[in-house]
């Protein structure tokens, strides 16, 4: 893996850090990225959802109480209107996810954070 990665991390949450413990373990310099606190904008969120290569209704966390409340009507979302529920609610953004130079990966579980890890050696 490159030496960088950047983690969007929740301290309580336990797949979150043993994320962050496999990327210090294997000597990478992280930058730690508390993204309740400092939330990404719709332009950072669609790049990194298009590193991950998925739908960005894959990077909601739909069993959140909070997606229940909100009422969501997912067969008339846009992708964009995805992005910019995550941006107005960035508790609903899957954690961990990893982001470094050969790609991007949810650490769910924490182990996938090995494919960004082997895509470098």
């Amino acid at each position: 893996m490159s030496s960088n990665a950047i983690i969007w991390h929740y301290p309580r949450c336990s797949k979150s850090r043993k994320t962050l413990q496999i990327l210090e373990e294997e000597g990478v310099e992280v930058t730690i990225r508390r993204y309740l606190e400092d939330p990404p904008d719709a332009q950072t969120l669609a790049e990194t959802i298009d590193r991950l290569d998925i739908a960005p209704h894959q990077l909601v966390r739909t069993k959140e109480s909070l997606y229940g409340d909100l009422d969501i009507e997912e067969e008339t979302m846009t992708d964009e209107q995805w992005v910019e529920l995550m941006v107005n609610h960035p508790k609903l953004i899957q954690r961990p996810v990893v982001i470094c130079d050969t790609g991007a990966v949810v650490g769910r579980p924490p182990e996938r954070v090995h494919e960004l890890l082997s895509e470098t050696k």
